[in-house]
């Protein structure tokens, strides 16, 4: 099992909290479709004998490529790679390009999963993001997706800032019941350096997230999602049986994946790499036929790491049979520091994993780190 993520690396307008690699610019759009199918010719023989089972367009903002382009990525990779026979294919979109018109189109190249980024159903909230889209077309674009047949949606949602009122948050949650959506990311909003949201607090214009208040309305959403069939298998991420994210969730497992695209991680068991995060700098050293990437042989302790690091995030925990396969020193020393947190009963042990207990998963990131092999 392993997954291919694509990374279109364009946007229309630029969110205020986001930090992930873009541009605004469409001018090489045609240009970087053509040279991540050529780098997907270049990697093929990265994840080895394994079959692709998920395909991601990820960004960015995937929805602003046409049908064509599409097409002749997923023609590429179904070339060059040996499939599954069913095969989960994700496109993240925005709601303004999810017409009735495009999301035929979408189904006809096989796409069979949206994650549709509303993050909130208020215009209010919309303008402060800067989001591209209106609070009609988040609507609309559950609506026309469902109308032709693609139920398998995701919808990303922000949490954990003032101007979310307890009502409103209630609202956005309703439409999730609403429209039977079968899985839900939900987010903190976060400050990341050098977007506009950061320059905004700096110079007072905007107060800062509370962290307090994202608790309080994140435990709201955990009730809420968890009474409508929702289960929450990932720190932000929800969803209703056999609707999990299979290429995520392939993350979370250590599954081994490709990245194409500018700034795309890699990943396959032994080593990691990832591209250069610059548009124009990426044709270049395609069409040069250089290397686009610069890659990380993973040692022993970086595995463990990992393994503790994502299983703590899950609901799988980490992998008691995957921990067996560490040398017997470090097996020792993980272990003795995970005596603490098995006394505090905040990470138990089950016949197959150590899991983190979910009133603890705010905790996650500072209990790995103290985890960590170094």
């Amino acid at each position: 099992m392993a997954g291919i993520y694509i990374h279109i690396p364009f946007c229309s307008k630029a969110c205020h909290y986001c930090d992930f690699h873009f541009s605004t610019l469409l001018k090489n759009k045609i240009a970087v479709v053509n040279s991540i199918a050529q780098e997907l010719i270049i990697q093929k023989e990265y994840l080895g004998l394994s079959k692709v089972s998920t395909i991601y367009f990820g960004g960015g903002t995937p929805s602003l490529l046409s049908t064509l382009e599409l097409e002749k990525i997923l023609k590429t990779i179904r070339q060059n790679f040996v499939l599954e026979k069913e095969v989960e294919i994700t496109l993240e979109a925005n709601p303004d390009d999810l017409t009735l018109e495009k999301v035929q189109e979408l189904k006809a190249t096989g796409i069979n999963r949206l994650s549709i980024g509303i993050q909130s159903f208020h215009q209010n909230h919309l303008d402060f993001f800067n989001r591209s889209h209106t609070e009609k077309q988040t609507f609309l674009a559950i609506e026309n997706a469902k109308s032709v047949g693609i139920n398998n949606l995701s919808i990303d949602l922000i949490y954990g800032f003032k101007d979310l009122t307890e009502e409103q948050l209630q609202f956005n949650l309703k439409q999730i019941s609403s429209y039977q959506i079968p899985h839900v990311s939900a987010y903190a909003l976060t400050v990341e350096p050098k977007t506009a949201l950061s320059s905004f607090i700096k110079k007072g214009k905007v107060d800062p997230p509370s962290e307090e208040l994202a608790k309080t309305q994140f435990l709201t959403i955990i009730d809420y999602l968890q009474k409508e069939g929702l289960t929450h298998y990932e720190i932000s991420n929800f969803g209703k049986p056999n609707f999990f994210s299979k290429h995520n969730t392939s993350y979370w497992k250590s599954e081994p994946y490709l990245g194409v695209g500018p700034s795309a991680h890699s990943f396959n068991g032994k080593n990691r790499q990832w591209n250069i995060a610059n548009n124009v700098q990426y044709l270049k050293l395609i069409h040069d036929e250089k290397p686009m990437f610069q890659k990380e042989e993973l040692t022993e302790k970086d595995k463990l790491n990992e393994l503790i690091m994502i299983g703590l995030r899950t609901i799988w925990g980490i992998d008691k049979k995957k921990l067996s396969k560490f040398s017997s020193g470090l097996q020792k020393q993980f272990l003795n520091e995970l005596k603490k947190y098995l006394s505090q009963q905040k990470i138990t042990e089950t016949e197959t994993s150590y899991v983190l207990q979910k009133k603890y998963w705010f905790l996650a990131d500072g209990i790995a780190s103290s985890l960590f092999q170094v």
